[in-house]
């Protein structure tokens, strides 16, 4: 395989450490690009450097709330720099990763994600997407957000991935040399997701078993889109990649 110069945008946040980790180990010069290294997305500082001789955007970059209309603005802005900056450095083409069930939300963060794929797949540059299912670190982050040692989590159907296996989802995506053609009207959206169908909050409970924290099961009422949820519009289609390890070999595999 040539080498090609890959710059990663939000390269130091959950996924974009391991796709700068798959791209680097498969030898490609890859150029990190987030606030931490001096390049921000959002008031294009440091882009133009950074994006210098690059061959291909990859957009892992995310917005840190779930407010519909803030992580909207976010992404929005950030497609525009990406793909302003670019095109004029010269870039084939953007993958950016996305949240499986995006096409079907009506709010929150999810539903800000269209936005984020219409703003790559109507640039300049020519643009892939690839949605992913919840990372099982989203885990985690429910209980995080609860206090106390009791956590109400959301009883809803879920094929959690590993972030790893998202990034070389992504690497492979990003490295294809057809993805510097835009996707033909009406070619399913590539999806990755976990091997099987989990619950949410059965997730949570094997976590919280570790961390001392007791899971109850809630049914998920008050959240965007509980009842699509509920309804599995989140879990992948038949086109999807499933691959491992499932969220119980995942911990399994984690530092107590």
């Amino acid at each position: 395989m040539s080498t090609s110069k890959f710059a990663v945008a939000g390269a130091t946040g959950r996924l974009g450490r391991h796709v700068v980790d798959v791209l680097t180990e498969r030898g490609h010069h890859v150029v990190p690009m987030s606030r931490a290294t001096g390049v921000d997305v959002i008031t294009g500082e440091g882009l133009a450097e950074a994006l210098a001789g690059a061959d291909v955007v990859v957009d892992v970059a995310s917005w840190h709330a779930s407010e519909q209309a803030a992580a909207a603005a976010f992404f929005r802005t950030a497609a525009r720099n990406l793909h302003e900056a670019g095109l004029h450095a010269g870039a084939d083409r953007v993958v950016a990763v996305s949240i499986i069930g995006a096409d079907k939300a009506t709010a929150g963060f999810v539903a800000a994600q269209q936005v984020h794929e219409e703003a790559h797949l109507s640039g300049p540059l020519p643009a892939r997407v690839l949605r992913a299912a919840q990372f099982h670190e989203f885990v985690g982050q429910l209980l995080d957000w609860q206090q106390g040692d009791v956590a109400h989590i959301p009883d809803l159907p879920t094929q959690l991935v590993a972030c790893r296996t998202v990034a070389e989802t992504l690497a492979d995506l990003a490295a294809d040399p057809g993805a510097a053609s835009r996707p033909d009207p009406g070619a399913p959206v590539p999806e990755v997701a976990g091997p099987r169908r989990e619950s949410l909050a059965e997730a949570a409970r094997l976590l919280g078993a570790r961390r001392g924290v007791e899971v109850v099961a809630v049914d998920g009422s008050g959240l965007p889109d509980a009842g699509l949820a509920a309804a599995g519009a989140f879990l992948p289609g038949p086109h999807a990649k499933l691959a491992g390890p499932t969220f119980q070999e995942w911990l399994d595999a984690r530092p107590h």
